[in-house]
């Protein structure tokens, strides 16, 4: 099938510009060679179409054209305009980033279609040299107070809730019935029976719980409340609503004693306080140095992407966006949350995204250039590390690897591991001490 393409900058073929990454194809179609190839298709089709009064494959070609030419024009045409994309893009060198949006071109052109494709093409990546660069290493020991502290949190943890004839007060656990209006009428999400939280957790917005402190069970009131500006719906952010509420419980907390029956809450079958103890610093410490780790990481990351500013097609953005959107979804999900109720977009994560894309391409290029892909004993480590938090971590390493695609979530991690390290030895690293309950992400 005969066949032309023109590659061209997006701005320079009258076409607006999204980004400096985005080009334009031209490609031309030979209307004869087209239709050769529709009725080579219908041929192929009507081979095995069945039809009353007629032997299979004896279909006659124009009863064959009117049921089947339809979807013949468009594969025909389809196969045509992709192979000549990747035939045109691969001559040019071109990596191209997301899918292109072809369009029918307006032409008097006798012999030929003409169409144009807008798409988005991958960003050379230029490394920068890091000397100069300074990156602060959080640094914690793990000691007596920080492990009577995470006994503490278990503790509070296995809590339970006594029903209590009083006014609601900090840490009591709630049970409410609420319904939310905007101007008179309720809005998405604004709505549930039964719903259970504790005061002074940060779950429910603070104006929220401070109607609901002083409430006793069986009381019932309605409120105004705004919600704030930089609240994650944009439908709801800085809006003015109404809460009519009805408290149905108030629980009291009810703290479990450390005691032999505790330690067995936390799988030390004989109870043995000491033998709890060292259980939770070994896991304690696991912890701290996990998000020690995570600590720095982030702030390499950081490093990287202002030492190697990175345009990032839009493309690859929107597509990161649907899948944090589809991510977080399921998370909420998981958590028990009815996120049908709840308003979503994928804009909401552009930020997020820009820069996961972003590292993503500065990575890649680290990787390659330096040879830092996973070794087989980095993953294998990380697997037996993750196993040791199961009763049988024998059982999880041999489930991980069972199945390949099972350890592509720590080969990912190991080779940001590699890339960590690798900026590490080239900057300045500054240790700086940090607070157990800041590193822990704890309230005080």
């Amino acid at each position: 099938m005969e066949t032309n393409a023109v590659i061209s900058d997006a701005s320079a073929s009258g076409t607006p510009t999204v980004s400096a990454l985005e080009r334009r194809l031209d490609l031309s179609l030979s209307i004869a060679d087209f239709e050769k190839e529709v009725d080579q298709r219908l041929k192929r089709l009507s081979k095995n179409m069945k039809m009353p009064g007629f032997r299979p494959g004896k279909v006659p070609a124009n009863i064959a054209r009117l049921q089947y030419g339809q979807q013949a024009r468009q594969e025909a045409l389809s196969e045509a305009l992709a192979q000549l994309f990747r035939t045109a893009v691969t001559a040019q060198n071109l990596r191209v980033a997301g899918v292109p949006k072809i369009e029918v071109k307006n032409s008097d052109n006798p012999t030929h279609l003409e169409f144009s494709a807008t798409f988005e093409v991958y960003p050379e990546v230029v490394l920068h040299d890091l000397n100069g660069v300074e990156i602060e290493r959080p640094v914690l020991a793990v000691g007596p107070v920080e492990i009577d502290r995470t006994i503490e949190i278990l503790r509070k943890q296995r809590v339970r809730y006594e029903p209590v004839d009083r006014a609601a007060a900090k840490d009591d656990q709630v049970s409410i019935d609420f319904l939310g209006k905007r101007d008179g009428e309720p809005f998405a999400g604004g709505q549930g029976k039964d719903y259970h939280f504790v005061l002074g957790e940060g779950k429910m917005l603070s104006d929220f719980e401070s109607a609901v402190i002083g409430m006793r069970p069986g009381e019932a009131k309605s409120f105004d409340m705004t919600f704030p500006a930089e609240y994650f719906s944009k439908e709801l952010a800085g809006q003015s609503v109404t809460f009519d509420i009805s408290v149905k419980e108030v629980g009291e907390a009810v703290l479990p004693e450390v005691n032999a029956d505790f330690a067995k809450t936390l799988g030390v079958e004989d109870g043995d306080l000491a033998k709890m103890r060292a259980e939770v610093e070994d896991n304690l410490k696991r912890e701290v140095r996990n998000r020690l780790q995570a600590r720095i990481r982030n702030h390499v990351m950081d490093a990287l992407l202002q030492a190697n500013p990175v345009e990032v097609p839009e493309g690859l953005i929107h597509r990161e966006c649907e899948h944090l959107m589809q991510t977080t979804r399921q998370d909420m999900e998981r958590r028990g949350l009815k996120v049908k109720e709840l308003p979503m977009q994928s804009e909401w994560f552009a930020d997020q995204a820009r820069r996961r894309v972003g590292l993503g391409l500065i990575l890649s290029e680290i990787v390659k250039q330096c040879g830092l892909e996973a070794k087989p004993q980095q993953v294998k480590r990380m697997v037996e590390e993750v196993a040791q938090s199961y009763e049988h971590p024998e059982e999880v390493v041999r489930w991980h690897y069972a199945q390949p695609e099972r350890l592509a979530e720590f080969n990912a991690a190991a080779i940001e591991d590699n890339v960590v390290d690798w900026v590490l030895s080239r900057v300045t690293v500054v240790d700086k001490p940090i607070a157990f309950a800041d590193l822990m992400g704890q309230q005080s």
